[in-house]
């Protein structure tokens, strides 16, 4: 396997003490590990993804921007992102800091070098992630629901242009967004338009519009991981040092709803009560209380 001249660029990388293998797999594109040998004699490890096509420049661009804004506000919660773009090949490419989600090796890699823990559980770490308010974006006054790149929920491109209004920002982003996807792909039906429709201009405005939420108050965009299941998570050394973590990856961020993440977790299980019970100590749920389940549900969606 033959590591692509713009990458080494990219990375600063001496062609003669770098080497390129498979690892890891995914569904939407290959997987490798980057090896290289620094000039300090320092052993440095990255991790790759590559695909041809717009579809997987799109999606490495926002995966690109999500870690970033994730790793910005919780540095141990995920691996920074390097780089990104489309190569000498052809082939869009994104390269990480090397998650290492080997236990044994990482916990005497851990030990080896003296690091400590972030003494930061997932549940802890999420609370961070979605108690720190978004950033304001460029050309705005204030902080925004969107994000500054479209991004992929799997193989489906959502988009992220900004909205004041977090109950505009899921139903025109995120509803109307997949009715459309739908319809272009599989052809027009009433019925789903109905109901699509229904709850867009009845349910979303009744649970989630700005007068309602938080005494009239409405929420504050955070960094939401977007994606965020069982399959998505895990424990292993971020950049091949320091001790073992609570990580995630594969992330399809905005700046959205703290809640809005508890959707996907909620739909798809692998969060024990614990889980939750810590989070919520952390962030609490948002005013109406009573109706938080019903929110959670509609964020399933």
């Amino acid at each position: 396997m033959k590591l692509d001249p713009s990458i080494l660029r990219a990375l600063s990388l001496d062609p003669a003490a770098t080497s390129v293998s498979t690892h890891g797999s995914s569904g939407f594109n290959s997987t490798a590990k980057i090896t290289t040998t620094l000039p300090n004699n320092t052993r440095k490890q990255f991790f790759m993804k590559s695909a041809p096509g717009k579809a997987a420049e799109t999606m490495f661009r926002g995966e690109h921007a999500s870690l970033n804004a994730i790793h910005h506000v919780v540095p141990s919660l995920c691996p920074a992102t390097l780089a990104t773009g489309v190569a000498d090949d052809g082939k869009a490419f994104l390269v990480t800091e090397f998650l290492d989600m080997s236990s044994s090796s990482s916990s005497s890699s851990a030990a080896a070098k003296g690091k400590e823990h972030s003494g930061m559980s997932l549940a802890a770490k999420l609370a961070k992630l979605h108690t720190t308010p978004a950033p304001i974006p460029d050309g705005y006054s204030q902080p925004m629901f969107g994000f500054p790149e479209p991004t992929c929920c799997g193989d489906t491109a959502q988009p992220n242009d900004y909205k004041s209004s977090w109950a505009t920002f899921f139903a025109e982003n995120r509803l109307l967004a997949v009715l459309q996807e739908c319809e272009a792909n599989h052809g027009e039906d009433d019925e789903f338009r109905s109901l699509v429709t229904q709850i867009v201009e009845a349910v979303v405005p009744r649970l989630l519009g700005d007068e309602h939420l938080n005494d009239g108050k409405g929420v504050v965009p955070v960094v939401v991981h977007g994606d965020l299941w069982s399959g998505n998570h895990g424990k292993g050394v971020i950049g091949g040092e320091g001790a073992v973590e609570d990580v995630v990856f594969d992330p399809s961020a905005c700046y959205g709803h703290s809640e809005y993440e508890l959707g996907i977790i909620n739909m798809f299980g692998g969060f024990g009560k614990g889980f939750f019970e810590e989070y919520h100590r952390l962030c609490p749920k948002t005013e109406p209380v009573e109706e938080y389940e019903d929110r959670v549900t509609l964020y399933e969606l």
